[in-house]
């Protein structure tokens, strides 16, 4: 399978999961708009969500996928299923003592690392407790799910792991869609959603446990034990979860710092979904490609394919991701009114706030992406030092600005301190790699990513004085419709300007797409 189907294969998921949360959240805003319990719901769930990125999908995989794969080429299938019923003895131990320490220790994690914000409000306060509790679990799930996923990333099977977290959001718009039939309540809502998150964490696990046992490896408990394999993960996981976790640990850090004004923290969350859109579908989907590709091709010794792989996903990934940002900064305004400025949310004004946040975050947006893209580098080489560094650096400064600026700038100083720490890590991970020779001078990607830049900025140059001209369209006296079709044409033509622009000035070409499409050795020598 090329590696562009592959990216296809796990975006297709993602995007299906993306589009299902869009839904989840237009629901979730009217039916609870930026008020105490979206508070609450957003904070609560923030939590195990961080631990689930940290703990299971940063580490897994960064630090199993390259020993599993390892294991299926020395040992084959028999191996992979040894280590692998090591890794779940171990992990699944450690999680159940992680989940009933923190469940015991629920109040004193929310006034402290949550929301410490939340105490000033005790009915606010003990809400987010109740439902970060009843969450929590979700947490076992999703890390048992998170290895299942990393051995099917492994094995080549990507479907099943990419479409698993579309159960999430339907589950979610289920209770949602069940909620207003039976004209329920903010705070009846807010408790059914989080039932639900742990009833979807159950669903995925059990999606994920079925694909491995149809790839043939039916995994068995074994006693806990620290072999040398599982020594050799732990040591790895710890800073590959930091770092693979970075953008979640500084929005957990974020969710913190909102919390001390009202309706920052889920004026921050409706923003988050839109962006995530282009980041999981591009950001993600390479990177879960990539870092099994790029460890068999290191393993094998074929550097040059190494080499290949990283020049041709960061070339892609900008492609796709440069006008996404463009847009979100021009037009975020007409983006958060289509989306959700309804019921609850229309009410609470919170328009103009989300639409600050959301430009904002478009300007990390590629940074964001490119971290995706970077960091298989280090972690196919079983190097998670680094990057770990690398991220607490970012979370320093993106502490240090955020307390400096929220006090002024409110919700979007916080966005402002995550792009600005996107970017230094970003840059920190591409120097490094350079310096150390893991980076080769790659000429047709250096000379199409200005070219692409520019015609971004065409682009959005092209889309400021088009939504000027539409303002009557776009504006919340418009009918929704009507709205919602001008913001579809609008997008329609920016993509034509962009990929016409792209296309005329070299930025993209079909020599570019068929490198992209062809993989192998075939692929290494097709550069241009």
């Amino acid at each position: 399978m090329s590696l562009v189907k592959k990216f296809a294969t796990v975006a297709s998921g993602t995007l299906m999961s993306r589009i299902f949360g869009f839904t989840r959240e237009m629901l979730m805003a009217a039916a609870l708009g930026t008020g105490p319990i979206a508070d609450a719901f957003n904070a609560a769930f923030q939590f195990p969500n961080t631990f689930r990125r940290l703990f299971a999908e940063g580490a897994f995989n960064a630090a199993f996928v390259p020993l599993f794969a390892k294991e299926i080429e020395a040992n084959g299938n028999e191996g992979a299923k040894r280590f692998s019923e090591e890794v779940f003895g171990v992990l699944f131990t450690v999680l159940i003592a992680l989940t009933i320490l923190m469940e015991l220790a629920m109040p004193l994690l929310v006034s402290t690392i949550v929301a410490p914000g939340f105490t000033q409000n005790p009915q606010k306060f003990d809400l987010t407790v109740a439902l970060a509790t009843i969450m929590f679990p979700y947490l076992m799930c999703m890390s048992l799910a998170a290895m299942m996923s990393g051995m099917l990333n492994s094995l080549r099977r990507y479907f099943a792991a990419a479409i698993a977290p579309v159960f999430l959001n339907v589950i979610l718009i289920g209770v949602l869609g069940y909620a207003w039939y039976k004209g329920h309540d903010g705070l009846t809502v807010g408790y059914a959603l989080a039932w639900g998150v742990l009833a979807a964490g159950l669903v995925q696990l059990a999606i994920v446990w079925g694909a491995v046992r149809n790839a043939g490896i039916s995994i068995g408990f074994r006693r806990p034990h620290l072999t040398p394999n599982v020594k050799r993960l732990l040591v790895l996981a710890f800073p590959a979860a930091v770092t693979g976790g970075i953008t979640q640990i500084n929005q957990l850090i974020g969710t913190a710092i909102a919390s001390g004004q009202a309706s920052a923290v889920s004026s921050l969350a409706y923003a988050d979904r839109v962006y995530q859109l282009p980041l999981g579908v591009v950001g993600i989907a390479v990177a879960i490609v990539l870092l099994p590709e790029l460890a068999r091709a290191l393993k094998a010794g074929n550097h040059r394919e190494a080499a290949n792989l990283q020049n041709r996903s960061v070339e892609f990934t900008l492609f796709l991701t440069l006008p996404a940002a463009a847009a979100l900064l021009v037009i975020s305004e007409p983006i958060i009114r289509v989306l959700y400025e309804r019921g609850a949310f229309a009410a609470s004004n919170s328009t103009p706030t989300v639409s600050a946040i959301l430009a904002i975050f478009g300007l990390g947006l590629p940074a964001f992406v490119l971290i995706k893209a970077f960091t298989p580098g280090y972690f196919a080489r079983e190097d998670t030092r680094t990057p770990m560094v690398f991220a607490a650096v970012s979370v320093a400064v993106n502490i240090s600005l955020a307390l400096a600026l929220f006090p002024s700038m409110g919700a979007p100083g916080i966005a402002t301190a995550s792009a600005v720490a996107g970017w230094v890590n970003a840059a920190m991970l591409l120097y490094v790699l350079i310096r150390r020779g893991h980076w080769g001078t790659d000429i047709p990607l250096l000379t199409r990513i200005p070219r692409l830049v520019l015609a971004a900025a065409v682009m959005a140059g092209a889309l400021h004085v088009a939504a000027g001209r539409l303002e009557p369209y776009l504006a919340s006296s418009a009918p929704l419709h009507t709205q919602a079709l001008t913001l579809a044409v609008l997008v329609t033509g920016a993509t034509i300007v962009y990929f016409g622009v792209a296309f005329g000035i070299g930025g993209a070409d079909l020599g570019m797409i068929r490198r992209n499409i062809r993989r192998g050795a075939a692929s290494s020598q097709a550069v241009e």
